[in-house]
């Protein structure tokens, strides 16, 4: 039996199950947690998604984080233009993450107060306008609280479900934000409402704590399940392939 799971380990599982079922499309996410999560359903329940190693190449070996000079089985390059012809097709699922996200799924990385002189400039805008209206769309928020999870988010960078709905056809077809995971639960917008609910919590949390670290009303059902735990298997890609440094920790801290 392996080492108990640590909530690290939770959240990088619960990371790779929203790529479940998402077949022979490019696997891009962003920041540790994500990328560990991303690697990790490639190597276990999909093994079809293409994923780069960061930089410019399609890998397809499971690269360890963090280790720009571990050997890599490439199987295609793909600049950076590339990428833009991916993301029009459709054929992608990117996790971004998120400074303030707001019950309709609108995303904030681009600044904290009144736009035109803010309290703290961000990343900006970014690719997430063009994400959200072309592909699915996940998020990653490593530290859940009110201040991220607020009623209305300062600045628009990536649309909710709210924005879109008065948009056309198409955008509204292609628009999908898959899963919300913080450090607290795993979140997504599959109801009538097309608002943020709890999918469930992580060991050792409770939905009362959750709804206390929410700055909007959560859509909670009477019963809420426990996110899974890490398999053995999984564990061990987890610890000894994928992140054997254990960089995924430094978002915990």
């Amino acid at each position: 039996m392996s080492t108990p799971a640590t909530i690290d380990e939770v959240c990088a599982v619960a990371m790779a199950e929203a790529f479940r079922g998402d077949g022979e499309i490019l696997c891009n996410p962003i920041g540790t947690t994500p990328i560990i999560g991303g690697r990790l359903a490639r190597a276990t329940f999909e093994p079809d998604m293409v994923m780069t190693d960061a930089v410019s190449v399609l890998a397809a070996n499971i690269l360890p984080v963090g280790d720009d000079d571990a050997p890599r089985l490439v199987e295609a390059w793909m600049p950076y233009r590339d990428v833009f012809d991916i993301v029009w097709s459709g054929r992608r699922h990117v996790v971004m993450g998120a400074s303030q996200i707001d019950a309709h799924g609108n995303q904030n990385l681009a600044a904290i107060g009144d736009w035109r002189q803010p309290k703290a400039q961000l990343l900006g805008l970014r690719g997430a306008p063009g994400n959200l209206v072309n592909h699915v769309t996940s998020y990653w928020v490593p530290n859940h609280s009110t201040r991220s999870f607020v009623p209305a988010v300062d600045v628009v960078s990536g649309p909710g479900y709210d924005r879109v709905s008065e948009l056309s056809r198409f955008i509204r077809d292609n628009h999908e934000i898959r899963r919300v995971v913080s450090n607290l639960g795993v979140f997504d917008f599959a109801n009538d409402e097309q608002r943020m609910q709890v999918v469930s919590v992580h060991p050792g949390t409770t939905v009362d704590e959750v709804v206390d670290a929410t700055g909007f009303e959560l859509l909670v059902a009477d019963e809420v399940p426990e996110t899974r735990l890490p398999t053995d298997e999984e564990l061990r890609l987890i610890r000894e392939v994928i992140d054997p440094d254990g960089l995924r920790r430094a978002e915990f801290r």
